[in-house]
């Protein structure tokens, strides 16, 4: 059995897997992009080495910011681990909020996506007729030649519609999905006070250590509360203006994990107790043994 933790950013996902990784004797599996890599701990909300309490915390700080790492790296990584937890007869608690690497991870989802552009003999409209011919549901402009080459190259290689590329139903695990969840405004108020507290945690110095390093990877650009502080690093923009940026950019990455969740996968949610997070582990952890 595999069990996920997900939900919006801010929510109280790292204290449940804790907790119930300690009652279920299982471990931990990081399904967040941008914890994988080292340094950035702060904006990334990272788990501390004293939160952990003993439980073992796998794919945190794999990766240095100069690496490349991708959700194909991340899918064989992880699958690596979860067979390893299992075959030492504990649990694998998967917790995070980047909804694709959970979907690569746990569905039998493919990559073998080049952007070979085999057809350059041909027009964008033969194109996307050729790609109509193989998938009748495609959705992609006509003059977005990159994206339909893209496209027919997926269909070509694994025989399947790209359209239904990220719908994949197929779980390849046991899998309990536990979704952690709270009214809308709770959560709107949770977000702004943590980047408050990142502040004090020392926010402004972890990104200005960043920022002079004259990095700007994927790992460093991708992450909210780095590339927000830049302009401010900058003398452009005054720190409210970019803390206000990061806290409007958190409250919207929030809302698009909660229409990613709910379109891919089948999700059980629980309303957190926040006066009491201790309720909400027990109703989790009785749900969760109601099912084994």
């Amino acid at each position: 059995m595999v069990i996920v933790i997900l939900g919006p950013t801010a929510v109280g996902k790292t204290k449940m897997s804790v907790e119930l990784a300690k009652l279920l004797n299982g471990e931990i599996i990081n399904v967040d992009s941008t914890q994988i890599y080292k340094d950035l701990d702060i904006a990334t909300a990272k788990i501390k080495e004293e939160e952990k309490e003993g439980v073992p915390h796998h794919l945190f700080d794999i990766k240095n910011i100069e690496e490349n790492y991708t959700v194909y790296d991340y899918q064989k990584d992880c699958r690596n681990k979860i067979d390893e937890i299992l075959n030492r007869k504990k649990i694998p608690i998967l917790v995070g909020g980047t909804g694709l690497y959970i979907k690569a991870a746990l569905y039998d989802y493919k990559f073998n996506d080049e952007v070979n552009d085999q057809f350059e003999n041909l027009t964008n409209e033969e194109i996307y007729n050729k790609l109509k011919e193989l998938d009748e549901n495609i959705d992609i402009h006509i003059n977005n030649r990159k994206r339909l080459v893209r496209a027919l190259n997926y269909c070509l290689n694994n025989n399947l519609k790209f359209s239904e590329k990220e719908k994949t139903n197929k779980l390849l695990y046991d899998t309990i999905f536990i979704g952690l969840t709270t009214d809308r405004n709770i959560l709107y108020d949770r977000i702004n006070k943590r980047v408050d507290i990142m502040i004090k945690d020392g926010l402004l110095e972890e990104a200005k250590k960043i920022y002079d390093s004259n990095i700007r990877t994927k790992a460093v650009m991708t992450p909210i509360g780095y590339k927000e502080l830049f302009p401010y690093f900058e003398n452009k923009k005054s720190l409210e203006e970019c803390l206000e940026l990061i806290k409007q950019n958190s409250r919207k990455y929030a809302k698009r994990q909660y229409t990613w969740f709910n379109n891919q996968m089948d999700v059980t949610w629980f309303n957190v107790d926040f006066d009491n997070f201790n309720n909400t582990i027990k109703e989790v952890y009785n749900y969760i043994t109601s099912l084994k």
